[in-house]
């Protein structure tokens, strides 16, 4: 009996110490008794503890306090540099079990079991979503998940722009989900929907969009399937079709030849941010868009440009972003979120990496990698310079030191104070142009995957999620899920895909439509991007450049038959009509 008061004394002792800790700092051992609180290992908790000790000199320093109004003094470093491997990881839990790192021994690596599992398990989500779109959506825009029918723009409500903005009565996701066919591998599939693609869909439709998405998931991947088509280097083996006749690029064409008009009429070359696809720009447009809405059509409009052989395209986008550019604060570097297009005025000063701004800044880099147009870089590299002087808080390094973890918090352009540090989905794009080959992303991949098949897969597919606690479920399922979701998360697990081990590299636009860097994207058929580059212009000269603007949109929409604007790759009709004005200057 001796042994046992000795056990029973060693229990209550350890029970007494893990009570005292955990009133005292929340700390104590992770175990449960049934009760209603949980003794749970609080590390961060424990990390202050230690900190005591340490003296005083991270205080002032955190994003947290910069809320309330004390200036936080940036250092040079970054989470990481562009370039830079990221710093090696060190836990906590190396205080408790000796040169044991348990973050290294739970993310350092990713078994391949586990990664061919996954992939396993990404594919049926996406053939999940996609035959049940097909099944019961075709033609329509979207698939209703939770009832099982196709949705089309909202024509009984034409101000809910949350629906009308994205769909316009083209097929949007079979169009969006072309490139991610052959990701998978699935090239009969792949020549199937181009088929019906070509066959179904016309852009002669009385629809409203917004320029931003019909750019991003229209034109990205009718130029996307385009190229893979008739690419014979790219990485997917044979994927063409003999009477293929370039109607995906012809459709591409018409597309953009219709957005145009939002280029027409604007003081600052800032587009309008909707058209109507027969009429141009609605009577009752309004005149503010986002940053990222007017600032992200280059990459798409660069390389229709290219493979026209015209330059009108990428001349009004790469126009837009120099009128972004122009506007930024002298003090900061920074860029609003919200401008009017015709005073140029910022609606909202608040700037951030997240909704709103996201993809200005991911294009000019793609462009500048795409293009090979310096001026791109600059942009980007001034650009990044700005935001982590004013917009990074939070201490030196990742995962190590003292101080409130790194974070990019959203602040007054002019000014850098915080605003607020809430962060959106979007801004996960960041990271993505810094790089880091961490395993600890597999998990996080994994994860996700996970989340997603418990909490958004319903009876046809994968509905929105309302609210990532309550988890309550609007009855759509946007085409980026299969378009962008589906695809990454395959990419992540498939180390052995064609797009990993070819000797061509590709990058993926703002919504996930793979393109070659391909050095005919850096081979311009024309001298200039326009007769209105920068520099000093006279009144004449800048006169002529906004009627360049209405003569080349004039002519693409109003003045050319339809059957000609299908005579590509040729020089198109209009522009040798408007070459007469370049002339002037």
């Amino acid at each position: 009996m001796q042994w046992r008061s000795l056990v029973v004394g060693l229990v209550v002792l350890r029970l007494s110490l893990s009570c005292v800790l955990w009133l005292t700092f929340g700390l104590g051992p992770g175990v449960s008794f049934g009760f209603n609180f949980h003794l749970g290992f609080n590390l961060h908790k424990l990390d202050l503890l230690f900190r005591e000790d340490k003296g005083t000199e991270s205080k002032g320093k955190t994003w947290s306090q910069q809320i309330q109004g004390k200036r936080y003094e940036q250092t040079a470093s970054t989470c990481p540099q562009v370039g830079q491997q990221p710093p090696p990881q060190r836990s906590y839990l190396g205080l408790f079990q000796g040169n044991q790192d348990e973050y290294a021994r739970r993310y350092s690596s990713f078994p391949d079991s586990l990664k061919t599992k996954m992939r396993g398990m990404a594919r049926d989500m996406f053939y999940f979503g996609y035959d049940n779109y097909m099944k019961y959506a075709f033609p329509k825009d979207e698939l209703n998940p939770i009832d099982c029918e196709g949705r089309g723009p909202d024509v009984l409500n034409p101000s809910n722009i949350n629906i009308n903005d994205v769909l316009g009565n083209y097929s949007l996701t079979l169009i969006d989900t072309l490139d991610t066919l052959l990701v998978l591998g699935n090239v009969s599939e792949f020549q199937r929907a181009v088929r019906l693609v070509i066959d179904t869909v016309s852009f002669d439709k009385d629809s409203t969009v917004q320029v931003f998405e019909a750019n991003i998931r229209i034109l990205g991947s009718l130029i996307s399937a385009h190229i893979l088509l008739t690419d014979p280097k790219h990485p997917f083996g044979e994927v063409g079709f003999e009477d293929y006749d370039n109607e995906l690029l012809h459709l591409a064409h018409d597309l953009a030849v219709r957005l145009l008009p939002a280029f027409e009429n604007t003081n600052t070359g800032i587009p309008y941010p909707r058209v109507n696809l027969k009429t141009g720009v609605p009577p009752d447009s309004i005149n503010e868009t986002c940053t990222a809405g007017a600032g992200s059509l280059l990459v798409e409009f660069g390389i229709l440009s290219r493979l026209v052989g015209d330059s009108t395209f990428e001349w009004v986008a790469r126009r837009a972003v120099r009128a972004l550019w122009k506007l930024r604060s002298n003090e900061t570097g920074l860029l609003g979120n919200v401008v009017n297009i015709q005073t140029g005025q910022w609606v909202s000063k608040q700037s951030g990496l997240g909704a709103g701004m996201d993809s200005f800044y991911e294009y000019l880099l793609k462009s500048y990698i795409l293009f090979g147009e310096k001026e791109d870089y600059r942009m980007f590299q001034s650009a990044y310079e700005s935001i982590q002087i004013h917009m990074r808080r939070g201490r030196e390094s990742c995962n190590e030191g003292e101080g409130d973890p790194p974070l990019y918090v959203n602040v007054n352009m002019f000014s850098g104070e915080i605003m607020n540090t809430w962060i959106d989905s979007l801004q996960a794009f960041f990271p993505g142009l810094q790089a880091t080959k961490n395993p600890f992303y597999l998990h996080v991949g994994m994860d996700i995957l996970q989340s997603l098949e418990t909490n958004a897969k319903v009876r046809c597919g994968y509905a929105t999620l309302h609210h990532v606690v309550d988890k309550s479920k609007e009855d759509r399922m946007e085409s980026f899920f299969l378009s962008e979701t589906c695809k990454y998360l395959y990419l992540l697990f498939d180390e052995d895909n064609p797009l990993h081990r070819s000797d061509n590299k590709y990058i993926f636009t703002t919504e996930g439509h793979v393109v070659p860097i391909d050095k005919r994207f850096r081979e311009r058929q024309w001298s200039d991007l326009g007769p209105c580059e920068d520099g000093a212009l006279s009144q004449t000269q800048s006169n002529h450049c906004t009627k360049f603007i209405h003569v080349s949109v004039s002519l693409q929409c109003n003045r050319i038959p339809e059957e000609q604007r299908y005579a590509l790759p040729l020089k198109s009709v209009y522009m040798r009509q408007i070459d007469h004005m370049v002339g002037l200057f």
